[in-house]
This record gives C-alpha cells, sequence and structure tokens, in this order.
C-alpha cells in the first residue's frame, strides 16, 4: 500500500524491514496539463468528472486547455466547482451524487490539496453503496474507487502521489481521513508554471505544511535511518530556500519545481521507509483546529508544529539538536525551535493561537474535541488530555 514495516524478521538490523509501493504516474514539467485527456485514454476511461476550487481555472484558460486534450481524445466529462481550503464533506456528497448518476468512470482534480482529497473521496463513495464517511470513521476501507488523476495548481500536501483524503464533515466539525489501496491517483501532472499565480499567503502556507509532513516523521521516529534523515533535511532546506526565492520572485520557474517536488517527496511515503514508531502529532491536532475555525492547514500548522516540538523535544533530545544543527546551524533543542518560530514569522505564517485567531479560552474545549478523536484512533494513552493540552498551551 505504501511504506509498512516489516516485523516477520528476526535478524536484528538498525534500518528497518519495509515494502515500498506507490503505484501514481508522475507527468513533470511545462505544458504536460495538455496531454491530460491522452494520459486518461490510455487507462480505457471514457467518462470523468472534473473537479476544481474557484472560477480562477476558467478565466486563466486552464479549463479550456483541459476540456479541449478531453474532447480531442474522446472523452466525455462533468464538471463540479466550489471545492474550498479545508474541504467539506457535503461537496463530496455532491460529488458521488453526480458521478453515480452519470456513470463516470474517472475523477479529474483541477487545483491543490483540497480539490485532490475532495475527488479522492469523490472516487471512493462513487465506488461505495453505504456513506462516504464511513471511510473516515474507519467502519469500511475504501479498496474499490473510480480512477483517480490531477494536474496541480498548488503544491504542499503531497496528496498526488500518497492515498490519504482529508475532509472536514460539515455537521460535526469532525476533520477526519481516509486511505487505501484505491484512493492513490493513477495520474499527477505537475507544471510549475500552472503554481505561478499562487498567493504569498499561500506559498508559506504551503511550506509549512510540508514541514509538518517532515518534521512530524523525523521529530518522532524512535529510529531514523542516516540516509532517512538526510533525504527529509534536504527537503527542508529546499522548501526553506525555495520559499524565500518565491516570495521575492514568483515566476521563478525553476525555483518553484523545486518547491513543488519537494512537497511531492515530503509525503509520498518515502521518507518513512526504514524508520520506526513515527507518528502525525501535528496533524492529528491542526484537524481539529482548522476544523473548528476555518484556518488554513498549514498556519494551522505553524502554530502547532513548535509547540509541539516543545512538548516532544526531551523525548529525542539528540534528534532534536541534530535539527538544530543541520537546518539553522544552532545549538541546542531550544534554540532550533526559536529559529523555526522565527523563520515562520519571517515568511508570513502565524506562530501563536492569537495570531491565528484562535481564542485562548477555546483550549479546554478543543481538549475535549481531540480527546474523542484520540479514542475513535484507539490512540488515547498516546494522545492523553495532559498532552493535548500541554501543546496547545505551548501555542498561547
Amino acid at each position: 500500500m505504501h511504506c509498512e514495516l516489516n516485523t516477520n524478521n528476526k535478524k536484528t538490523i538498525k534500518m528497518k524491514d519495509f515494502t515500498y509501493y506507490n503505484p501514481t504516474r508522475i507527468e513533470f514539467g511545462m505544458g504536460k496539463e495538455k496531454n491530460i485527456g491522452k494520459y486518461i485514454a490510455e487507462y480505457g476511461v471514457s467518462k470523468v468528472l472534473i473537479v476544481y476550487g474557484s472560477e480562477r481555472i476558467k478565466k486563466s484558460g486552464l479549463f479550456d486547455t483541459i476540456a479541449k486534450s478531453l474532447i480531442d481524445n474522446g472523452i466525455n466529462f462533468e464538471q463540479l466547482g466550489g471545492v474550498q481550503s479545508n474541504p467539506l464533506l457535503s461537496k463530496v456528497y455532491e460529488g458521488i451524487k453526480l458521478a453515480k448518476a452519470k456513470g463516470l468512470e474517472a475523477v479529474l482534480a483541477v487545483g491543490g490539496g483540497s480539490v485532490l482529497d475532495s475527488s479522492k473521496a469523490i472516487a471512493a463513495g462513487a465506488a461505495y453503496e453505504g456513506d462516504v464517511w464511513d471511510f473516515f470513521t474507519y467502519k469500511a476501507v475504501p479498496n474499490k474507487a473510480l480512477k483517480i488523476f490531477d494536474i496541480m495548481t498548488l503544491a504542499a500536501t503531497g496528496s498526488e502521489m500518497n492515498n490519504y483524503a482529508v475532509v472536514t464533515n460539515d455537521e460535526t466539525k469532525q476533520k477526519l481521513s481516509l486511505a487505501g489501496a484505491a484512493t492513490f491517483p493513477t495520474v499527477s501532472v505537475i507544471n510549475p508554471e500552472l503554481q505561478t499565480s499562487v498567493t504569498k499567503e499561500y506559498l508559506v502556507y504551503s511550506a509549512a505544511d510540508i514541514f509538518a509532513h517532515s518534521l512530524d516523521m523525523y521529530l518522532s521516529a524512535t529510529y531514523l535511518p542516516e540516509f532517512i534523515a538526510g533525504h527529509v533535511e534536504n527537503i527542508l532546506k529546499t522548501v526553506m530556500r525555495t520559499t524565500e526565492i518565491l516570495l521575492v520572485d514568483g515566476n521563478n520557474l525553476e525555483a518553484r519545481g523545486e518547491f513543488a517536488w519537494a512537497a511531492t517527496q515530503a509525503l509520498n511515503f518515502t521518507t518513512f521507509c526504514g524508520v520506526e514508531n513515527n507518528r502525525f502529532d501535528t496533524h492529528f491536532i491542526e484537524h481539529t483546529l482548522s476544523a473548528e475555525y476555518n484556518i488554513a492547514h498549514g498556519a494551522g500548522l505553524s502554530i502547532i508544529v513548535p509547540a509541539w516540538m516543545k512538548w516532544q523535544k526531551n523525548n529525542l533530545p539528540e534528534r532534536f539538536e541534530q535539527f538544530a544543527k543541520n537546518i539553522f546551524n544552532v545549538e541546542g533543542a531550544d534554540a532550533g525551535i526559536e529559529a523555526l518560530k522565527q523563520w515562520y514569522s519571517k515568511i508570513g505564517t502565524p506562530v501563536t493561537l492569537k495570531e491565528g485567531n484562535i481564542p485562548e479560552e477555546d483550549i479546554p474545549v478543543l481538549v475535549e474535541k481531540l480527546s474523542v478523536v484520540a479514542s475513535m484512533w484507539g490512540a488515547e494513552s498516546l494522545y492523553t488530555k495532559e498532552m493535548i493540552t500541554t501543546v496547545l498551551e505551548n501555542a498561547k
């Protein structure tokens, strides 16, 4: 499915056994979106649902480019717009209803992670007789789905090369994820030129998201091979370097391309290989923040990551010292955490609850909501109320 730890080998080696599997085909390069009809037709698909966010893709001409490519390759399409940041279950239901009614065979996401996550959920739900929310609450696993294709116009989540999808339930305010063998994209198109219109605000939120994908694993794994540590550190350095370039020159395609590929690498499961006991602590906490306050996911993460690091630092002191020295050239865990906060502030993403417009007096309520999610995950012993409270208090 992705990178799984194998425990049946009784011979002890430091790098842990693993099985790596990723079926997604990446088409990276200028103008590749013009070939999307050809790519889809190669898989025998003739009817697709185009899913997108704002009408910007029509104003820019991208939608027309995609439509022409589909038509030229004999592919009929329906369309569903209006997906928002922190995508909603209600929009997923809308897409499932349309896909089933029209007998569609695939979903084509055109946008960023929110659009692609919605598309994965639509693809899974359209091949399921029950409620798609079952996949998010672990009552079922999405082992069947319509084929998934995407054209990325924003780099951040790595969703283009993994099987995760995160959606918020409008009614319950729960932000949960699904993952299954069928929810990997079949083909993902990454053209850095399509990402030049990303605002500076969402560029820095994207950088914070990539950092969190990397640091969740890097700073939680009880064993981390040197090769993987170096891989993660290179992702972090690349994101820092290219973010600062793009804040000055958003049309720098070399920086845009490296940023996009670093985003993909941060969560295509290569960084999980050979490691042991890695977790997603910051994402566990942040998902409730963005569900409750509709804060951008990356902005929520830039608040939670340093706060979590303060709680986690004594569990892996040598790793935190390594992070401080190799990423920011400072000595000690506290100096490394402070350097990260300063960099976040420098690029313009929040580092406190107040900066994110999240009321500090809501901490007790957030702790209770997060405890419910921890119980759903069977992770009450890890995500205790004391742990959650400490992290949120650190974010003041």
